[in-house]
């Protein structure tokens, strides 16, 4: 009997130190994101990304965040950048420290996210006069991590 009782004590502790914590609004963003959709709103046209052939990855820690982009085969198209974010309910915003570009290097990016599922969308309008961009764009990653 006592046998019983130390390993059903012994399987609560267990069971109870390996469950996974329940996710606070700012932890479900972290993880890694593969791009499944891109909408750009321009002017008065939309585009949507080819994901055919590249690779989109955005990876979110807690309050840091990076984005690589790769094309499948090939070098060519390669892209990246990272820096920190702020997450307050669904308003998420992004301050890009580190890019190539220098007329978006420390602009913030502000967008609405939703989370559905294993699904992140991102969505909202980036504008930065220096570099000439103003468009709307609507982005879904799957959760890979």
């Amino acid at each position: 009997m006592k046998k019983l009782f130390l390993l059903i004590i012994i399987s609560v502790g267990f069971i109870t130190c390996n469950k996974k914590k329940s996710f606070s609004s700012k932890n479900k963003i972290e993880g890694t994101w593969k791009m499944i959709y891109a909408e750009i709103v321009e002017n008065d046209s939309v585009k949507l990304k080819d994901l055919s052939n590249t690779t989109f990855i955005k990876i979110i820690n807690n309050n840091h965040f990076s984005f690589f982009n790769q094309e499948i085969s090939g070098n060519k198209n390669f892209y990246s950048g990272a820096g920190s974010y702020t997450l307050i309910g669904q308003n998420y915003t992004e301050t890009l420290s580190f890019t190539k570009l220098e007329t978006i290097r420390n602009h913030q990016f502000s967008f609405n996210i939703v989370f559905n599922g294993d699904t992140l969308i991102q969505s909202g309008t980036e504008k930065v006069k220096a570099a000439g961009i103003n468009r709307y764009i609507v982005e879904k990653y799957l959760k890979i991590n």
